[in-house]
C-alpha cells in the first residue's frame, strides 16, 4: 500500500514510518520544516514539508503521494512547537495541537475524500481521561471525560471533534494511552529527579499507558485491515498513580515522589493533574486484541520503564532499584484527601 503519514517526524511517527516500511509498504511521510526531511530519508521513507493548518498545503501533499491510506498523527506538543510544558494551563499548551485536531483533521479528511482514499486512521488519546461515573478501567463504549470548566476542557473538546468527524467518514481511532519509549517521557524523568512531580491525594486516580512500538504495530494492523470505528491502544495493566509514579521513580533512580494534598496541587498544578491523580479512569485494550489481532511487546509499564530507561542510559542497573525505594513518601493522614 501507498501510506501518507501526516507527522511522520512525531514520536509516534518515528516509529510507525519504520513499521509500515518494513512491512513492505510506500511510505511518504511530512514533517514542518526542511531540516527533518533528512530524518525521512534516512528511514526511507518519501518526506515532504506540510503544514497541517494550510488546506492547500494538505490537499497538495496528498494529491501528489496518491495514497491508498492516510494516518494522522499530526500533534505540537514538543518544547519546539508548543514552548515549555504547562500543565496548570492545558488550553495554551496544547493550542496549536487543538487546532491540529480541528482543523488539520479536517483537511486531512476533505484531502483523503479528493484524492478518493477510503482507508483513514487517526490518533486520539485514553489514558486516564475516562467517564468519571464509570468504573475504573473501561472500554470504547464509555463516553470521554470531557473535563468541563476546566483548563483542559479545549483539548477534549478537540479530540471530540476529531473521533467524531473521522467515524463519521468510516475510518478508525486509535486511542493511545500515555506513550513512553525513546523521547517520550524525557520531561517526565526528569520532574522526577527533581521531585517536582508529586502524588496528589490517595493518587488512586488510574491510567493507562503504551509503549510507542505497540502503538505503531496497531496502527500499521488498523491501517492494513481498513479498520473503522475506536480502538482504546493501551497495555495490559492499568494502574493507579500511587503504583506507577513510585516505580517510575525507582526506575530512574530517583527518590520517591512527595506527596501533596488535593488543595494545593490544585492550586499549583491545576485541576487537570487533581482529576488525573485523584479520578482517573484508565481503558481496556480488549477490543483491539481482539479485532486487531494485536500483540503487545510490551504488555506492562513496570517491566517497560525498567527497560526502555536502561536502552535510553538514564536508569540505573534494575538489580540496584530496591524495594524501599518504591515505596513513596510518608504524609500525616490529614494532609492527605481524595
Amino acid at each position: 500500500m501507498r501510506v501518507f503519514v501526516a507527522g511522520g517526524t512525531g514520536v509516534v511517527g518515528r516509529r510507525l514510518v519504520p513499521q509500515l516500511l518494513a512491512r513492505g509498504h510506500q511510505v511518504t511521510a511530512t514533517t514542518t520544516g526542511r531540516a527533518r526531511l533528512g530524518v525521512l530519508a534516512r528511514m526511507g521513507a518519501d518526506g515532504v514539508v506540510m503544514d497541517g493548518l494550510d488546506a492547500a498545503s494538505v490537499g497538495e501533499a496528498v494529491a501528489v503521494a496518491r495514497p491508498d491510506a492516510v494516518v494522522h498523527e499530526m500533534t505540537a506538543i514538543s518544547p519546539v512547537r508548543a514552548g515549555k510544558p504547562d500543565i496548570r494551563r492545558p488550553d495554551r499548551w496544547f493550542a496549536v495541537t487543538n487546532r491540529l485536531r480541528t482543523e488539520g483533521t479536517d483537511h486531512l479528511l476533505a484531502a483523503a475524500q479528493a484524492a478518493g482514499v477510503r482507508t483513514f486512521v487517526a490518533q486520539s488519546y485514553a489514558s486516564w481521561n475516562g467517564n468519571p461515573r464509570g468504573g475504573p478501567v473501561q472500554t470504547e463504549d464509555e463516553p470521554l471525560n470531557p473535563m468541563t470548566g476546566t483548563a483542559a476542557e479545549p483539548a477534549m473538546a478537540a479530540t471530540a471533534h476529531l473521533e467524531r468527524v473521522v467515524l463519521a467518514a468510516g475510518g478508525a481511532v486509535l486511542r493511545y494511552g500515555a506513550l513512553y519509549g525513546p523521547g517520550a517521557v524525557d520531561d517526565q524523568v526528569e520532574l522526577v529527579r527533581r521531585r517536582q512531580f508529586p502524588l496528589v491525594g490517595r493518587a488512586t486516580g488510574y491510567s493507562s499507558w503504551v509503549h510507542l512500538d505497540d502503538a505503531a504495530t496497531a496502527t500499521v494492523l488498523a491501517v492494513e485491515q481498513d479498520a473503522n470505528g475506536v480502538f482504546n491502544i493501551v497495555d495490559d495493566e492499568p494502574a493507579p498513580a500511587n503504583e506507577w509514579l513510585p516505580h517510575l521513580a525507582a526506575c530512574a533512580g530517583a527518590r520517591p515522589p512527595r506527596r501533596v494534598p488535593v488543595w494545593l496541587a490544585r492550586m499549583l498544578a491545576g485541576d487537570q493533574v487533581v482529576i488525573m491523580m485523584t479520578e482517573g479512569r484508565a481503558f481496556s485494550n480488549a477490543k483491539a486484541r481482539r479485532e486487531l489481532g494485536w500483540q503487545l511487546r510490551h504488555p506492562s509499564w513496570r517491566t517497560g520503564f525498567r527497560n526502555e530507561l536502561q536502552l535510553a542510559g538514564l536508569i540505573r542497573p534494575a538489580d540496584e532499584v530496591t524495594s524501599d525505594e518504591v515505596a513513596s513518601d510518608e504524609v500525616a493522614s490529614d494532609e492527605v484527601t481524595s
